[in-house]
């Protein structure tokens, strides 16, 4: 029993600062209620449940895996807190559900004009229903049932959920289209969001826009592939 004990101890002061880091990486993207103590603490927890769940022989590294069990230990912490109001996840999915709807009768991106019209509110309205989605980003790529390093790799990795019954290999090259095929400045904004780590305010100036806008970009781009991948996240 000691022996275990020191074991956990051992790890977790070995893989603290590992926790820390993946916490303010998550909290810079996060509304400012969220406190960083409560995903380090969320954190820890899945540090601890990675140590008694990791297994070598599967290949990954225990950092790796780590990782993994403390970035969606922290996910779920944030998620049980149910912190996004319901409205702005129903906005949303009709957002999403509006955008399929134009693009399928268009065969085209469909317009912000047109997405408000099919909403029945006016562009001012759907502008602000960006923004405030902007608000729940921690959804975006998890939605899809991908991490937000998903981009960076290139949509690679192991996946889970929205490919049952279908190829993993399938489901990549679905994503991998759907973002190939988003408006240019949307695939800016990911990549520099996503790749290059920049932060809104720091994306706003290469774009040459405001930050709110830079958040209105992103959760259309994010409304716009849950709208492509309907067959796979549902």
């Amino acid at each position: 029993m000691y022996k275990k004990q020191s074991s956990q101890d051992d790890t977790v002061s070995r893989y603290a600062p590992l926790v820390k880091r993946i916490a303010h990486h998550l909290i810079a993207r996060l509304p400012s209620n969220v406190q960083v103590e409560d995903l380090i603490q969320a954190g820890m927890i899945g540090l601890l449940e990675a140590s008694r769940q990791y297994d070598a022989s599967k290949g990954a590294s225990f950092e790796t895996y780590a990782g993994i069990r403390i970035r969606g230990a922290m996910l779920d912490e944030l998620r049980q807190g149910d912190w996004v109001p319901r409205s702005v996840h129903r906005n949303s999915r009709r957002i999403a559900e509006v955008i399929r709807e134009v693009e399928a009768r268009t065969s085209r991106d469909a317009r912000d004009s047109e997405v408000a019209e099919g909403l029945g509110v006016s562009l001012d309205e759907y502008q602000r229903m960006l923004f405030d989605g902007s608000h729940a980003r921690i959804v975006g790529f998890e939605d899809l049932g991908l991490d937000d390093e998903a981009f960076s790799q290139g949509i690679g990795g192991a996946l889970e959920g929205p490919e049952s019954g279908y190829s993993e290999a399938a489901f990549q090259a679905s994503l991998t289209t759907a973002i190939a095929g988003l408006p240019e400045r949307e695939r800016l904004v990911l990549a520099l969001y996503y790749d290059e780590e920049l932060n809104l305010k720091e994306i706003g100036a290469v774009l040459s826009v405001s930050e709110s806008r830079v958040c209105q970009i992103h959760t259309q781009a994010m409304c716009r592939l849950k709208a492509r991948l309907k067959d796979w996240t549902h």
